[in-house]
């Protein structure tokens, strides 16, 4: 069965669409990890870490390596880290802009701070608004 590119693109984004699985990939940046740090530095039930690896492993994005009775998980290519770094690149550029908007918004607060808010007890002439 024939599955549209864009099909296989939303499958391989909807796989990365799990923040452990993103963290795990991010720890596999610099090189095979074991299993045991991985747990240590995601704070993790076992069996939860072992499901999101087994979904990581199957997708080929990842690759175990058993050296004795340690097993260490290490990125299949390169590629996983650039994607990494290009989605942080993103987002620096996306929270920038949200920090931009937000500047704006709190001077257009500080300016307007002298215009009565909508509760005030004047009317837009000046003139005292009659209480209910």
């Amino acid at each position: 069965m024939h599955v549209p590119l864009y099909q296989a693109k939303a499958d391989f984004f909807r796989m990365l669409g799990h923040p452990v699985r993103i963290r795990v990939l991010e720890l596999l940046q610099h090189g095979p990890v074991p299993v045991r740090d991985l747990l240590a530095d995601i704070d993790i039930e076992p069996s939860s870490l072992s499901q999101q690896l087994a979904v990581l492993r199957r997708s080929g994005i990842v690759v175990s390596i058993r050296e004795g009775s340690t097993v260490s998980y290490a990125l299949a290519g390169g590629d996983v880290a650039e994607l990494l770094r290009a989605a942080r690149r993103i987002l620096t550029e996306l929270l920038a802009g949200q920090n931009q908007l937000l500047s704006q918004l709190q001077q257009a607060d500080t300016t307007a701070a002298g215009v009565p808010a909508a509760g005030s007890l004047l009317t837009a002439r000046g003139t005292p608004r009659p209480r209910p």
